[in-house]
């Protein structure tokens, strides 16, 4: 049978096995989901790479809807990568946080192995201080008494217990060069994957740029004065729209309108790259390009021309010429059933323009037309 103090021994070794068990999995386990996430990575770059998903829309460079396109996919890119490194980057922030708990245990287990030794060390202390602790003459001789007998049973239990515990730290070394190989390993994949990611974003940031560029390169040879009334080339990037809805109707700052070839006129960035296209396929059909009334119209125009023409027009604030999404047209449009009306009422959804259904009714407004982002994606 056991001594007592054999067994508080053994109950010691096994709580310090069972925490170093839980440790080696936690580990395993958080190095699963860092090679998960280089795993995930990997078919996101390959679905967001603009080599694979825009290089036909962009072979023609004087085509504004798909240039407009190539943009718009470029920027949606750009979005997914940034938003799949905050993911990878928070997952591995929690794998590190899990690696340095199972490190702590790792530590605990340690002094407590460093506890288990202490019984063993007095023992051995106590034997030697004794005077007939380190005789074993008695043995030699085949002599015995209770002194002897208790010096060989302690003799004993200083040997089989040192074999306990060279044995567990045995294992306790191993589990900390697994610990330590896995760390490594964590932090070597949150590297390669935080690398990876940043030099795709850097790569779809130089794409959606340059693609912007052409853009708005075209406009301007298209007649467009992009930088007119001193804003920046940003006015028609089409990939800055979501800018745009930040603002009540009606309070748009020209930082976020685009000018239309029609001086004067304006309207959010896609919608207006929308209607120059269109205006040049009305250009080429009719010879001339389309005529425009009224465009982007602030709040203040929107109570003037609802005091002055009621009934036809929208509650100021609700307008969506106030979005910068509408437009009123003339030049033989503005007669219904025209050959100009029947022509923008056939072509105009091919670049995401419409004539609403209440126009054809309540109130009867032929002139009037819109613009649907949706729409614009679908063709």
């Amino acid at each position: 049978m056991p001594s007592p103090r054999s067994a508080g021994l053994a109950a010691v070794f096994m709580a310090m096995v069972s925490t170093l068990s839980v440790t080696s999995s936690g580990t395993a386990q958080a190095r699963s989901v860092a090679k998960e996430a280089v795993g995930q990575k990997a078919a996101t770059l390959l679905a967001g790479s603009p080599s694979r998903q825009m290089g036909v829309q962009g072979t023609d460079p004087g085509n504004l809807t798909a240039l407009r396109r190539e943009a718009e996919k470029a920027s949606e890119a750009l979005a997914a990568a940034s938003k799949a490194l905050e993911q990878r980057q928070a997952t591995l922030a929690k794998a590190d946080k899990d690696l340095k708990a199972k490190l702590q245990q790792l530590r605990t287990a340690t002094l407590q192995l460093s506890k288990m030794r202490q019984p063993l060390s007095d023992l051995v202390q106590s034997l030697y201080q004794s005077p007939t602790g380190g005789d074993m003459t008695p043995f030699l001789s085949g002599q015995s008494d209770d002194s002897s007998l208790q010096a060989m049973s302690d003799m004993t239990y200083i040997v089989s217990g040192r074999d306990r515990v060279l044995a567990d730290a045995g294992r306790l070394y191993q589990q900390q060069q697994q610990l330590a190989a896995e760390a490594q390993d964590l932090r070597a994949t949150k590297l390669l994957v935080e690398a990876q990611l940043s030099v795709e974003i850097d790569t779809l940031r130089k794409r959606s740029s340059t693609v912007v560029k052409s853009l708005t390169q075209e406009l301007s040879r298209l007649g467009v004065r992009v930088n007119q009334g001193g804003r920046s080339g940003a006015a028609c990037d089409p990939t800055r729209v979501s800018a745009a809805t930040e603002y009540p109707n009606g309070l748009l700052p020209k930082s976020v309108l685009c000018p239309l070839q029609q001086k004067g006129r304006e309207l959010r960035a896609d919608a207006a790259i929308a209607f120059v296209a269109l205006s040049e396929a009305y250009k080429k059909q009719f010879g001339k390009p389309m005529c425009v009334t009224d465009s982007y119209r602030s709040l203040s125009q929107q109570q003037a021309v609802f005091y002055r023409r009621p009934g036809f027009a929208a509650t100021p604030g609700k307008s969506n010429h106030g979005l910068g999404l509408a437009v009123d047209l003339c030049g033989g449009v503005e007669v219904f059933r025209s050959v100009q009306f029947n022509w923008l009422e056939a072509n105009s959804k091919k670049f995401g323009w419409m004539h609403p259904d209440w126009a054809y009714h309540s109130p009867f407004e032929p002139w009037h037309w819109e613009y649907d982002p949706k729409l614009a994606n679908k063709q």
